[in-house]
């Protein structure tokens, strides 16, 4: 059984148990399409950036879980009021937050004032769906995970992170190799370095682009930096053994990842994308069957003022993780 946690807003907040029970939870859910776990739920679906995979999946996932999703729109936090009152509000309808924003800040500011879950469908700090999507995906295709290693190459971001914790948690080793100055911030343990060579002995390479959103007017410097990085049938070869490939998608093809590579028979994208359905179905789940229903009617009766004053700032104590 997972703990109890009000969020999932990073997969540093588990345990090692923890992401056993969501993996394991996870790989059920690829057999159980609809079983209505969540029947008669409501789930708000807030997406700042587009989104394809995750907005589909999650809206899949809440559907075939017999829950109802409500999308909000492409609006960003705090625009038309602030994330407080977007948060109290919310409390006061719906089950569960699910939100896709640049800024992490702010979705733990979200977090921090919903009585309910709120979910990380991606910042700019954290992808923790994609990175369960992707321990499930290489669980399909290894016998055992142990002794195995995934090799990042790019720009460390958000997937590299997420991914970094998950193979962590799972017991998978994991290098980055990313470019002098866009490699793991001070502070992250990762083992980290600057060759593309460094991918030999590698069981899995992931990359990512190299120009996340926000970041277009340094694309054309980017391009020419990770130049030596793209993932092409040369660099592949150096792992010296039938390797896979990785990457969250969307891909831009002919910059990190050439076109012979993703689309080789090695290539796993599409099942990582596949497996974003079962691993957001498990989040879900685990989030909202071990929430407290009582504690939730409570908390919205004192949003409407029933019990006197709300003291929000121990309320968000309680409620973060961190």
């Amino acid at each position: 059984m997972m703990n109890k946690y009000a969020d999932m807003l990073s997969l540093g907040q588990l345990s090692k148990s923890d992401f056993s029970y969501l993996l394991s939870s996870a790989a059920a859910q690829r057999t159980n399409r609809l079983n209505f776990a969540l029947a008669g739920k409501n789930i708000a679906l807030i997406f700042e950036k587009p989104s394809l995979r995750t907005r589909v999946t999650f809206e899949v996932a809440i559907r075939q879980l017999g829950a109802w999703p409500i999308l909000l729109g492409e609006s960003q936090l705090g625009e038309r009021e602030s994330i407080p009152d977007l948060a109290r509000n919310l409390s006061l309808w719906v089950d569960c937050i699910v939100a896709r924003v640049f800024r992490h800040v702010n979705l733990e500011e979200l977090a921090s004032f919903a009585t309910i879950p709120v979910i990380n469908a991606l910042s700019d700090w954290e992808h923790p769906c994609q990175a369960l999507a992707d321990v499930l995906t290489l669980s399909e295709v290894w016998d055992e995970i142990e002794n195995k290693t995934v090799a990042y190459v790019g720009d460390w971001n958000n997937v590299s992170r997420s991914l970094w914790k998950a193979c962590e948690l799972s017991g998978i080793g994991f290098r980055a190799i990313c470019p002098k100055g866009f490699g793991p911030h001070s502070g992250e343990a990762v083992d980290w370095l600057t060759e593309p060579d460094a991918v030999e002995g590698a069981d899995a390479i992931y990359t990512d682009v190299w120009t996340s959103m926000g970041q277009e007017s340094e694309a054309k410097e980017r391009n020419e930096i990770f130049l030596p990085y793209q993932v092409n049938e040369r660099l592949f070869a150096k792992t010296g053994k039938p390797s896979f490939f990785m990457h969250c998608l969307p891909a831009h093809r002919g910059l990190e990842v050439t076109d012979p590579v993703i689309d080789s028979d090695n290539s796993l994208v599409f099942r990582q994308a596949a497996n974003r359905l079962p691993a957001e179905k498990a989040i879900l789940i685990s989030l909202l069957e071990n929430h407290d229903e009582t504690a939730i009617e409570e908390s919205r009766a004192r949003i409407l003022g029933r019990f006197g004053h709300l003291d929000h700032h121990s309320l968000a104590q309680r409620k973060l993780w961190v």
